[in-house]
C-alpha cells in the first residue's frame, strides 16, 4: 500500500504549489520526485565565487496583477519591489524594450517622429500598449512602415533565433508577448506586483514546501517508475496504483507513442567580470545572430559585490535529451502542427483518472510563473469533488 497520497513529478513552481495546497489544506501525505540535484525546477538560484547571487536556468522576476497570487506568493517570502529594465540594440543604438516613443524618436527624424507618436496615439486611441501583429494589420501606412521597421530589425531575427523557425510557422501569441508602448513608459512589466524575494527564489521555494507532509527525492526519474495499466486506465507508480501529478513533458511520459513534442533549450555562457557594472540594463538583446540576450546578474536583484558581476549570454539551442547541451527542454514550440500532436497526447492522458498534468511541460503551454501558479490552484480546485473534499 502506498504510504503517499499523492506522487508530485517535478520538484517545479507548478508541483510545489499544488503539493503545498495539499499537504497544508487536505492533509495529504506527498512525495515530490525531481530528476535533477536541486528543487526549485527553472527558478533555482544560487551564489557565485564572487557573491553574486545567479539564477542558474535564466532571469526571472515575479510580476501579476492577480491578488491571489500576491498573496499565495508573500507567505513564503518577503516581497522586494523591483522594476525591470531591459534594452534592446538596432543598429548599434541601445533603445527600451519593449519600444516606446523613445524608440521612434532614435530612428526617426523629429517632424516625422512626432507625426507617427500622435497617429499611434490616434489610431490606437486610449491604448496603453499595442502589439506588432496588429501594428502589421494596421490600414495606416506609415504605422505598418514602423511596425516593419521593428519587425525586420528585432521580431523576425529574435524568432529565428529563438525558436529557429520563420516568424510565419509560430504561434501568433509568441509576436503578441513584447509589445510596443504608446508613451515614454520605460517599464517592461505593467503588472500592479512587480517584486525579487527577499532571499532568492530557491528561498521562496524552499519555504513553500517546508512541510510536515511533504518528503522531497532527487536525481530519480520518475519514468523509470511509472507505468500504464491500459486495460483499468490507471497509473502506476513502483508497482502500486497512485495519484499522480505530473509536470514534466508530456510526450515523454507517454513514451513518444504519438511522436516528439518539439521545445527549444538554451545554453548560458557565464563570465565573471571584475568590473562594478557591465551594461545600462538587467538584460540586453543584441541584434546579433548567435545569442538573444545578455543577462547582468548584479542588476537582478541589485547587488553590491565588491566591483564584480556575472553576465550570462544566452544561447537559444535545440533540445535533444542525450546532448551535452540542449538537454533541458524550456519552451513549447507552438505551430499548428505540434499543438495537434499534443490533442491526441491529452485526450489519451484523459483517460486516467489518477493521473493529473499541470505545467508548461506537461500541457504544452507557455506560462509565466504567475500564470504555472494560477493554473496550479486552479487543477487544485478542481482536484475537489461536490463535498469539498480531495480524491
Amino acid at each position: 500500500m502506498n504510504r503517499y497520497d499523492y506522487i508530485v513529478i517535478g520538484a517545479g513552481l507548478a508541483g510545489g504549489v499544488i503539493a503545498r495546497k495539499l499537504a497544508e489544506e487536505k492533509d495529504k501525505k506527498i512525495l515530490i520526485v525531481e530528476r535533477r540535484k536541486h528543487i526549485a525546477g527553472n527558478i533555482y538560484d544560487y551564489v557565485d565565487q564572487h557573491g553574486v547571487k545567479i539564477q542558474k536556468y535564466g532571469p526571472h522576476v515575479f510580476h501579476t496583477n492577480n491578488d491571489e497570487v500576491y498573496k499565495f506568493i508573500s507567505q513564503y517570502c518577503t516581497p522586494v519591489n523591483y522594476r525591470t529594465k531591459c534594452e534592446a540594440i538596432i543598429d548599434n543604438i541601445a533603445t527600451p524594450s519593449p519600444f516606446n516613443f523613445k524608440t521612434i524618436d532614435q530612428f526617426y527624424s523629429k517632424e516625422e517622429a512626432e507625426e507617427l507618436k500622435k497617429r499611434l496615439s490616434s489610431y490606437y486611441i486610449n491604448r496603453h500598449s499595442v502589439t506588432v501583429v496588429e501594428m502589421l494589420k494596421s490600414n495606416d501606412k506609415k504605422i505598418r512602415g514602423f511596425a516593419n521597421f521593428l519587425f525586420e530589425k528585432d521580431y523576425k531575427p529574435y524568432t529565428a533565433k529563438q525558436w529557429n523557425l520563420n516568424p510565419s510557422q509560430i504561434d501568433p501569441s509568441v509576436l503578441k508577448r513584447v509589445p510596443i508602448i504608446l508613451s515614454y513608459e520605460d517599464k517592461y512589466f505593467n503588472d500592479k506586483y512587480e517584486f525579487m524575494p527577499d532571499n532568492g527564489f530557491l528561498s521562496l521555494y524552499e519555504n513553500m514546501i517546508d512541510h510536515y507532509n511533504i518528503n522531497i527525492k532527487l536525481e530519480t526519474d520518475a519514468l523509470e517508475y511509472i507505468t500504464f495499466n491500459d486495460d483499468k486506465k490507471e497509473i502506476l507508480y513502483d508497482g502500486i496504483v497512485s495519484n499522480i501529478i505530473y509536470t514534466g513533458a508530456i510526450d515523454e511520459l507517454c513514451r513518444y507513442r504519438y511522436g516528439v513534442l518539439p521545445y527549444r533549450s538554451l545554453y548560458f555562457d557565464f563570465q565573471s567580470i571584475q568590473t562594478k557594472s557591465f551594461q545600462n540594463a538587467a538584460i540586453v538583446y543584441p541584434q546579433i545572430e548567435d545569442y538573444t540576450r545578455i543577462t547582468e546578474y548584479t542588476k537582478m536583484p541589485f547587488q553590491d559585490c565588491n566591483e564584480w558581476t556575472c553576465v550570462a549570454y544566452e544561447y537559444p539551442v535545440k533540445y535533444d535529451k542525450h546532448a551535452k547541451i540542449g538537454f533541458e527542454p524550456y519552451y513549447p514550440v507552438l505551430t499548428e502542427k505540434s499543438q495537434n500532436i499534443y490533442r491526441k497526447y491529452k485526450k489519451y492522458i484523459e483517460q486516467y483518472i489518477n493521473l493529473t498534468l499541470c505545467g508548461r511541460l506537461a500541457e504544452f503551454r507557455y506560462y509565466n510563473m504567475d500564470q504555472v501558479i494560477i493554473r496550479a490552484l486552479e487543477i487544485y480546485h478542481d482536484m475537489e469533488d461536490k463535498n469539498g473534499s480531495i480524491i
